[in-house]
């Protein structure tokens, strides 16, 4: 094992070696005499171009190192390693500024979300993905009752099917979260430690650089958008390769939602949803919608307050939600929420994002039933 001031060795090394400046290597004769317009251009003096100051390392902050100690010997790693780790993290004012919540007043519009997902090019990748990973996605509904469309329309909906899955590097995302979490809402700096905590364990047994490893600038990474928390507890290795990988690998992230979603509760066979007119009376509407997304009404309550389900909605057995999404200056939009709507929000916890899922799903599902019908039609010999 180190010495016991190993790691603060490690720590000053790193420091001297990011504040050490780079070598300037000479440059090189011109091959030929420069024109009188070279000349002349040279003696302008080029304005000097603004660079940005780099963003300050943690290095030896005293409460990262206590906290890197403390995560040593809870998780028994290296102690060494974790501390050198977080003294290269550093802190993002680009994070703090997007975790704050949006400015008062600002107009929700259901319309305006569903469209910047339920759009042409995210249906085609959707379809693409559910092609390339049908085998996956039926051996996830086989296993937890999740349907394909609604693990498709997740993973389209975090990340456009892999192609945004973040810029930030997790360790500093994480680090600015969870030691300088800005003022202005309610402190989750707790919240954050334990994610932070949870990247390292993961990293290490993953055996991946925690450096190199981006993600959302809230510390979410991969396909799926998993915390490290989730990383841990609910990812699955769904191709057997022996390693969980949701950076890459389209077969561990469907497997790996499914299981989040079925861990929190998803009931096989259930709807999200049913069609819904809320109440006209203004009060009996306030009266359901005040549970906002958590469902706490039978369909028989529904009715006694003047709300009228869909025939499904009436048959429907357990309890729903009056969900209101509005739509900027127009009128709200209103569904019964089942207990798998709610599953969907523990996912995000907002009626827009669980919404974004089902309309995203459902519509790449159109997409493949419409392809199905056309390669069906045109037969054999166009095949």
């Amino acid at each position: 094992m180190p010495a016991p001031n190993s790691a603060l060795a490690s720590i000053a090394l790193i420091a001297l070696a990011l504040a050490a400046p780079p070598l300037v290597h000479a440059a090189e004769k011109p091959a030929r005499k420069a024109t009188a317009a070279q000349h002349a251009a040279a003696k302008k003096k080029p304005k000097a171009k603004a660079v940005a100051p780099a963003a300050p390392l943690y290095g030896e902050r005293e409460d990262l190192r206590r906290f890197a100690a403390e995560v040593a010997e809870r998780r028994g790693l290296d102690a060494d390693w974790v501390a050198v780790q977080l003294a290269q993290a550093r802190r993002l004012d680009s994070v703090q500024r997007l975790v704050m919540p949006p400015p008062a007043g600002t107009a929700k519009d259901w319309a305006a979300y569903r469209a910047r997902f339920v759009e042409p090019r995210r249906i085609a990748a959707g379809l693409a993905f559910w092609q390339d990973h049908e085998d996956a996605l039926a051996r996830a509904q086989a296993r937890w009752g999740v349907p394909p469309e609604i693990v498709v329309g997740i993973i389209g909906v975090e990340t456009f099917y892999g192609r945004i899955t973040g810029r930030f590097r997790i360790v500093d995302a994480l680090a600015t979260l969870a030691f300088d979490f800005p003022t202005g809402r309610s402190d989750r700096s707790p919240f954050f430690r334990r994610e932070l905590e949870e990247f390292l364990v993961w990293a290490e047994r993953e055996g991946r650089d925690p450096q190199a490893v981006r993600g959302s600038f809230a510390g979410a990474i991969g396909l799926p958008q998993f915390m490290p928390s989730n990383l841990n507890r609910l990812a699955v290795d769904f191709d057997g390769d022996g390693h969980v990988d949701l950076g890459g690998n389209g077969v561990d992230a469907v497997g790996s939602v499914a299981h989040f979603l079925s861990a929190h509760g998803w009931q096989p066979g259930m709807a999200t949803t049913h069609a819904v007119a809320p109440p006209v009376d203004t009060a009996a509407r306030a009266r359901l919608l005040a549970p906002d997304i958590e469902p706490s009404f039978t369909a028989a309550e529904f009715a006694a307050a003047g709300a009228e389900l869909d025939a499904a909605g009436r048959a429907h057995g357990g309890p729903m939600a009056l969900v209101e999404l509005q739509n900027g200056a127009a009128a709200p939009s209103y569904v019964a929420g089942t207990a798998n709507f709610r599953v969907l929000t523990r996912y995000n916890a907002s009626s827009y994002y669980a919404m974004a899922v089902i309309a995203l799903g459902d519509a790449v599902a159109q997409a493949r039933a419409e392809a199905a019908a056309a390669a069906t039609a045109s037969g054999p010999a166009a095949r």
